[in-house]
């Protein structure tokens, strides 16, 4: 029968942890080690792991061709249309020749379709990754180390030779570092990365970006540099270089730019009523390359083109393993920001979509693309934001889509690549600097987060000016120490509460917060926002003294102090009695002597015996008298004492926010039970999780002094225990109460 409200109602006997494990039985987890599943063996494990790491085999079979396959059609070929562009381009961005551009939009996106498990995420070339492969090839491979002649001219040939050489082993490491990440289940390291830092990252990448094209706008030749404050020297070698710049080439930049986004508009204008976005990058790319052909922008002008693109695969070539040592640390970095961008993009899909995606066969599927596509000389690749938009709005709904336009790009590479060898450079600047848009955007997160989070804001612009001054690599690895040590700060800065009782409930709230809420006649309630760990066990402690209004530490070194008044008091009193003994004896020897050899009267000896065992006597009781007084100084109370007595008899200790506990905070709790015990208050704790009751008692937190008796099942318990025994021990019998 259904209960009302009103009609629902519990009575139950107050219980403190010990009673609780009796009435619920408790019993100790049985721990389940997952690595004996690993050498079990049978058909349907196996069947199981194969599905586990070749995902397309548990979908592909299942794949309805008349309800999909038409979206998925359209979709890939919206992707491969602006993956052509976008590939010529972040080759650029890369400094390698634009055909390996091409090469990273086949090889990486069509492994990817076999081992992914986003439906609709674009796997390929991606401007942030490009940048950070840029830096690499451009520090370890500048043009200054490839001069030749009396004209100081750059051996291209060479230097692209070097530098793909550079990137295709560096895709090998990434991908090596990925996959073996992925099979250790390491996928949860992303969770370091914060979306506020993602999002400050990659505009700051985006700033990179836009800063490295530059060159190609203004048709300029640019130094080569890495490393921190590069981008800054860069800026200011280009406003110095300015008045040198082509003039043929800023002109192609700003007409390809504007055509570019009077087609974008035109596309989000007409996008209700169109089967696929205009696509705007490969008619700007036909064009520019029909133009620039049948004026001559390269020969009248000097407009930088792209230049011979071979038609036709390259053969694999084994990655160079002396390069390892040099590019191991790049790598790692790569791999984690490529794999952060992939799953962010790949967990939001799947959240519209009803669907999941598993981050550590994510990064064995990415790792995988990265290190085959290394082997066939293509650079590291991630997911695209604004292709993986357009994949899943033209209709896209599985990886078939990948696979269509990693098709469409191979007849590309094959074919039709050598068309576009007079396409300016100039225009792929454009093409760049306008798809930048989205990630500039991400600059209106700083008004926003101001207004809702100022810690992410703080994560935000640490990120940005770290990147931006320091480089890629060393401004990630700076935020990331930014933001756990925001996270530590953070939990050592808790919010501490001091308790009441909301009227006729059993609830206790911050009385500072809920002006109904009042505090316990006689009982304190204590409790703290975060866990209490080794780093603010110690702000624990004193902030539960200041909090309770009473100076324990000044109370306890008075009545120390007192107590050694008295201790001192007692020795200066038995020396006295010991030197007073020994001179009592020596006069009775002296006396017993003389009156052997003088034959004094016997009275005279009676007398002197008496007045000697009065002597003694009167010490013996100022002795004994003494050690009564020491006893009771040592079990006096503070009001005997004459100091001023706590406005509460009983503290409880709301553990509620306890997820888990160490040394340093097993030693503090045991440090606030004895000082409020020498103040004559009681301590006692409330509503501990299971997990941290186990640690207590692995950490042999409970003893003789406190037992689980201490230990309440909720703070209402306690506090009801607390006021019906005021100065009892916990061991008293605890009585039935209606809550």
């Amino acid at each position: 029968m259904e209960l009302r409200n009103r009609d629902y109602h519990v009575e139950r006997p107050l219980m403190n942890q010990q009673q609780l494990e009796e009435l619920g039985h408790r019993t100790s987890a049985t721990r389940t080690y997952q690595w004996r599943t690993w050498f079990q063996c049978s058909r349907a494990r196996a069947r199981a792991l194969l599905f586990q790491y070749l995902p397309v085999l548990s979908w592909l079979p299942r794949y309805p061709l008349r309800d999909w396959l038409l979206g998925d059609l359209l979709a890939g070929l919206s992707v491969a249309i602006m993956q052509l562009p976008q590939g010529l381009a972040y080759a650029l961005l890369a400094g390698l020749p634009p055909v390996f551009g091409l090469y990273s939009s086949f090889y990486p996106v069509f492994v990817y379709f076999l081992f992914g498990t986003s439906r609709h995420i674009s796997v390929g070339t991606f401007a942030v990754m490009s940048v950070m492969v840029g830096s690499v090839t451009e520090s370890l491979a500048p043009d200054e180390n490839f001069l030749q002649g009396v004209n100081a001219t750059v051996d291209e040939v060479t230097r692209d030779h070097v530098r793909v050489q550079l990137a295709s082993t560096l895709s090998v490491l990434v991908g090596l570092f990925q996959v073996g990440l992925g099979l250790v289940r390491f996928g949860f390291v992303v969770t370091y990365l914060s979306e506020p830092l993602v999002r400050g990252y990659t505009t700051a990448a985006s700033v990179q970006v836009f800063v490295s094209q530059l060159k190609y706008v203004f048709g300029l030749q640019l130094s080569s540099r890495s490393g921190p404050l590069s981008l800054i020297y860069t800026v200011l070698e280009v406003c110095s270089l300015l008045p040198r710049s082509v003039v043929g080439t800023v002109v192609t930049a700003l007409v390809s730019g504007v055509v570019l986004v009077l087609l974008k508009l035109l596309s989000d204008k007409l996008h209700r009523y169109l089967p696929m976005p205009i696509p705007g990058e490969l008619l700007t790319l036909i064009g520019a390359t029909g133009i620039s052909y049948g004026v001559g922008l390269k020969s009248r002008f000097g407009v930088d083109v792209v230049g011979d693109i071979p038609a036709g695969l390259v053969p694999p070539v084994a990655p160079s393993p002396e390069l390892f040592a040099s590019l191991v640390g790049y790598a790692f970095t790569i791999a984690v920001v490529g794999f952060a961008i992939a799953i962010s993009l790949g967990k939001i899909f799947a959240l519209r979509h009803g669907y999941r995606v598993d981050s550590n066969q994510e990064l064995v599927a990415l790792g995988l693309s990265n290190f085959i596509g290394g082997i066939f000389q293509c650079f590291p690749v991630s997911c695209s934001m604004s292709r993986s938009l357009v994949q899943e709005g033209s209709g896209g709904n599985t990886q078939v889509a990948g696979a269509v336009s990693s098709l469409f790009i191979l007849i590309i590479i094959v074919k039709l690549g050598e068309l576009f060898r007079d396409l300016p450079k100039a225009v792929l600047a454009a093409a760049i600097i306008v798809n930048l848009k989205g990630m500039l955007k991400q600059f209106t997160d700083i008004p926003s987060l101001w207004k809702s989070n100022q810690m992410d804001l703080l994560i935000w612009l640490v990120t940005f000016v770290a990147t931006i001054l320091l480089n890629l690599d060393i401004g990630l690895a700076i935020a990331i120490v930014f933001s756990l040590l925001l996270v530590v700060f953070r939990t050592q800065l808790p919010r501490y509460s001091v308790l009441g009782q909301v009227p006729d409930t059993d609830i206790y709230q911050d009385v500072a917060e809920y002006s109904e809420a009042r505090e316990v006649p006689g009982v304190k309630v204590f409790r703290s926002s975060a866990t209490m760990y080794f780093a603010n066990a110690e702000l624990y402690s004193d902030a539960l003294k200041k909090r309770c209004g009473v100076d324990v530490d000044r109370l306890i070194s008075k009545k120390k102090k007192w107590l050694r008044k008295q201790e001192q008091k007692l020795k200066r009193m038995q020396k006295t009695l010991q030197k007073q003994t020994a001179s009592s004896e020596g006069t009775s020897v002296s006396v017993q002597v003389n009156t052997n050899i003088t034959d004094v009267e016997s009275n005279n000896v009676d007398d002197s015996m008496a007045r000697q065992a009065s002597t003694g006597n009167e010490l013996e009781d100022t002795t004994v008298s003494g050690q009564e007084d020491a006893k009771a100084a040592n079990g006096s109370t503070l009001k005997a004492l004459g100091l001023p007595q706590p406005h509460f008899h009983s503290l409880v200790l709301d553990l509620g926010a306890l997820s888990f506990v160490d040394t340093v905070c097993i030693k503090s709790l045991k440090n606030i039970f004895r000082d409020f015990r020498e103040i004559e208050v009681e301590v006692y704790m409330a509503a501990c999780h299971a997990p941290v009751v186990s640690q207590l008692e692995a950490g042999h937190f409970f003893d003789a002094s406190i037992t689980k008796q201490h230990l309440f099942a909720s703070v209402h318990d306690a506090v009801l225990f607390a006021l019906q025994h005021p100065r009892s021990s916990p061991a008293s019998p605890v009585s039935t109460t209606k809550l």
